[in-house]
């Protein structure tokens, strides 16, 4: 049993979408799951590259991913990175590959001298909260996520003053 892993490419654009409904379903969320192939073509291959992705396979088969992005702290004047996803299809769960995903994010981070690597997590999500205490993470309790989406999204850009 080997497991590798890979930067993706472009023919991925399926295999990604498919990883990211199925961490929709999980999560509970597919009905906010509204990526498509040409989104996700632009958005990780074209012009402007807004995030990157590792595929982890599983004896030459998918079995698993990590999304993530470049971030920057003011305080520290470094980069970080952000894992916005990582998804293990449920029939690789348990073979180290969620961890060997995140081992990957961390060399990159001190590779490219970014001072820190984190994430957010569904506070229901009791099994990956475990996992990700047992690699040394510490939930940032103290710190509140705010989002603006949709027409609040447009609204606040429209206010002038």
């Amino acid at each position: 049993m080997t497991l590798t892993l890979r930067s993706a490419i472009a023919s991925d654009v399926p295999l990604i979408r498919a990883m990211i409904e199925g961490l929709a379903r999980y999560e509970r969320l597919s009905h906010e799951c509204v990526a498509n192939d040409a989104a996700l073509h632009d958005t990780l291959f074209g012009e402007r590259r807004f995030a990157e992705v590792v595929i982890a396979d599983w004896n030459d088969a998918p079995a698993g991913f990590a999304m993530f992005f470049h971030n920057y702290s003011t305080f520290l004047a470094q980069p970080g990175i952000y894992l916005e996803d990582l998804f293990v299809q449920p029939e690789h769960r348990g073979r180290g590959i969620g961890k060997a995903l995140l081992q990957h994010l961390a060399s990159l981070a001190v590779a490219r001298h970014c001072g820190r690597l984190e994430w957010s997590v569904l506070d229901w999500n009791e099994d990956a909260i475990g996992f990700y205490k047992s690699l040394g993470a510490k939930a940032q309790d103290e710190w509140t996520v705010y989002r603006v989406t949709g027409e609040a999204l447009t609204r606040l850009a429209a206010t002038k003053e």
